[in-house]
């Protein structure tokens, strides 16, 4: 009886564990059996890693093979086992050294003709693998540049299995393999993306735009086609501070786990945009599937922006099921066995017309819609998230007399005025553990030191007390005036600042009178 082992890791979630992928050969008749929880993909791996050692010139011998991947009690989920399985095999086979590949982590899956071919997850993995203690770890060649993005762990970019067994057979050990196999540090980035000096008026809108960016507050624009919505929306990236390092490996990882990286491994510092279709499914916006749990939409526009067009379009189960998210910044998918947490501290912007035609504002000239239809249409946005949307703007279509040819603010500048308002914010709350108004709970802003005046919110007052808003929408009404307040300069928010707050929490302007 011979035995081999090597290292692997499986992903759940985000979140890492060290496996152990165990073989052993035995004389009995010759098969290769996965055990270990293995979901269907890697249950496969037999075959592959077969054909892969047979193309690699070191056939597997002719001798029963059970392949144990431990802890047994974890589920392994995926193809990514195929490179460890292989080499641990080999290493019970005396082809390569045990003494070398034990304390390696392998990831990869295994072509027929041996190559090794790139698999999801590997960022999360090496950060995993590197917190975990591994010095060394062999991945794909096309996952190379991604994995190198992790410090404190050699990485080990390889083609084909023949690569991974000629430098354990020459060189030893990982750390004598040679130099050229490392990978270099990644390239820091920042996306292209379009400028508000392109939108045409639309002064209140563009103040909406600049007070979600600056708070982190949650945005709903309402109007007809064409009146600049889409366009508005897709500028707030370019008004947000850069990401910070960590930050933006956070978001890598959570592309690497859904498929989606560049092969140059490149660490963008713009925040995340996602804007998901509107007939996109519950596992496409929150997370899920079967059998292997992926993250939704509300996570890859974590750290960043997630936009919504056409928010009524969407299924009222999509809809609702944002408002957990919104609430604790992360989704939890729970399955009978496994409990998966991802990420989802996302800035939402809802894009909405006025009725299905869209021609229902102002005088609706042109509307075809029923009274009825409009009804329907705008319930589709139900109270419960609505009530977790801070601002509600109203974006009118631009005439002659109102703004054509005429520029606004470029980005950078409004940018500047935003990191100036954040700056104010941190400098308040983050003592107390708070980067944005728009994380500060209710409590605070309405006892104690922080508590307003009553001359100043006499008239959210008045709206709570006649049903105009709810708590909820008092604390975030709160919020928002203390972000007007650090845009402007001041201290504290004063009348005005409660009164433009609620205006744009209502989109009613008699709230300023």
């Amino acid at each position: 009886m011979i035995l081999g082992a090597t290292s692997s890791v499986a992903l759940t979630g985000l979140d890492g564990r060290s496996v152990q992928v165990e073989a052993q050969l035995s004389s009995a008749l010759p098969s290769l059996i996965v055990s270990g929880l293995p979901d269907a993909a890697c249950r496969q791996a037999p075959e592959r890693v077969r054909a892969a050692c047979a193309s690699a010139g070191s056939p597997l011998p002719a001798k029963k093979i059970v392949v144990n991947l431990s802890p047994a009690s974890v589920p392994k989920s995926g193809t990514g086992f195929d490179l460890g399985i292989a080499v641990a095999i080999l290493a019970a086979g005396s082809v390569v050294g045990q003494e070398h590949c034990a304390d390696v982590v392998h990831l990869g899956e295994l072509g027929l003709d041996g190559s090794v071919r790139g698999v999801p997850g590997i960022l999360p993995a090496i950060r995993y693998a590197a917190s975990a203690g591994f010095a060394h770890a062999i991945v794909p060649l096309t996952n190379g540049a991604e994995a190198g993005i992790v410090e404190g762990i050699r990485i080990h970019p390889v083609r084909h299995l023949d690569d991974v067994i000629g430098a354990y057979r020459d060189f030893g050990p990982p750390q004598r393999w040679p130099a050229p196999l490392s990978v270099l540090p990644p390239p820091v980035i920042t996306r292209s993306v379009g400028d508000l000096a392109d939108i045409a008026g639309q002064h209140e809108a563009r103040l909406a735009v600049e007070l979600a960016a600056s708070g982190g507050h949650h945005l709903l624009l309402s109007g007809p086609p064409g009146a600049g919505k889409t366009m508005l929306a897709e500028r707030v990236v370019g008004i947000l501070p850069r990401l910070t390092p960590d930050a933006a490996i956070e978001v890598l990882s959570i592309r690497s786990l859904r498929g989606d990286t560049q092969d140059d491994g490149s660490l963008d510092l713009t925040p995340p945009f996602i804007a998901p279709h509107h007939g996109s499914s519950l596992a496409a916006m929150v997370g899920g599937g079967s059998p292997v749990i992926r993250p939704g939409a509300v996570s890859a526009a974590h750290c960043g922006v997630l936009f919504l067009d056409e928010a009524p379009e969407f299924r009222s189960d999509v809809l609702q099921s944002l408002r957990q998210p919104l609430e604790s910044g992360e989704v939890v998918i729970a399955r009978a066995r496994e409990r998966v947490t991802f990420p989802a501290r996302f800035q939402l912007i809802l894009a909405a017309n006025p009725c299905p035609c869209g021609f229902g504002s102002g005088k609706a000239l042109r509307c075809s819609c029923t009274p009825q239809r409009r009804r329907l249409y705008a319930a589709r946005l139900r109270g419960p998230l609505l009530d977790r949307v801070d601002l509600q703007v109203h974006v009118s279509a631009v005439t002659q007399a109102r703004a054509i040819g005429t520029h606004g603010e470029a980005s950078r500048v409004v940018a500047d005025r935003v990191a100036s308002a954040r700056g104010a914010a941190v400098a308040r709350w983050g003592g107390h553990g708070w980067a944005r108004n728009a994380d500060v709970p209710g409590p605070v802003l309405r006892i104690g030191e922080f508590a307003l005046p009553k001359a100043v919110t006499a008239a959210l007052d008045l709206a709570l007390e006649t049903g105009r808003l709810t708590l909820r929408g008092y604390d975030r009404t709160l919020r928002l005036a203390w972000t007007h307040a650090d845009l402007a300069g001041r201290g504290r928010p004063t009348a005005e600042d409660v009164g433009v707050a609620l205006m744009l929490r209502t989109n009613d302007r008699e709230a300023v009178a």
